[in-house]
């Protein structure tokens, strides 16, 4: 598990390769990641947007920016903590992604970023 902290908000991050989603023989590689958020600070957070950095090992790179998470802004009272689940398909057996949530302290109405920590996937028979 790869995790950070920024700014009080503390993001953590799991991979898992979904091999009933993929088909190697095409050049799809499915992996879920599961991101968990904890609010450290002493006053609640809101999540607007995300942006995404994805490399793929075959040399691709796309970006991805969008409005809060799986459908939902979450807030996040002091101490509070948000997981979620959601997917990247990669075209070959091997890849990264970084990158940032938009936040707003709900109590000065201020914007801030929170970084995201750089995790890889990798399909389990690479590691061998």
């Amino acid at each position: 598990m790869n995790s950070t902290t920024t700014q009080g908000v503390e993001v953590s991050v799991e991979t898992f390769y979904q091999p009933d989603y993929s088909n190697p023989l095409s050049g799809e590689y499915m992996f879920a990641y599961k991101i968990t958020i904890d609010n450290h600070n002493n006053f609640p957070v809101k999540l607007h947007r995300r942006h995404w950095q994805i490399f793929d090992s075959n040399g691709e790179y796309r970006e991805v920016d969008g409005e809060g998470v799986v459908g939902v802004q979450p807030v996040l009272q002091s101490g509070d903590r948000y997981q979620y689940v959601s997917g990247c398909n990669l075209r070959s057996e091997m890849g990264r992604m970084s990158g940032n949530y938009q936040m707003e302290n709900l109590d000065t109405k201020r914007f801030f970023d929170v970084d995201i920590p750089a995790f890889e996937m990798i399909v389990p028979f690479k590691n061998n």
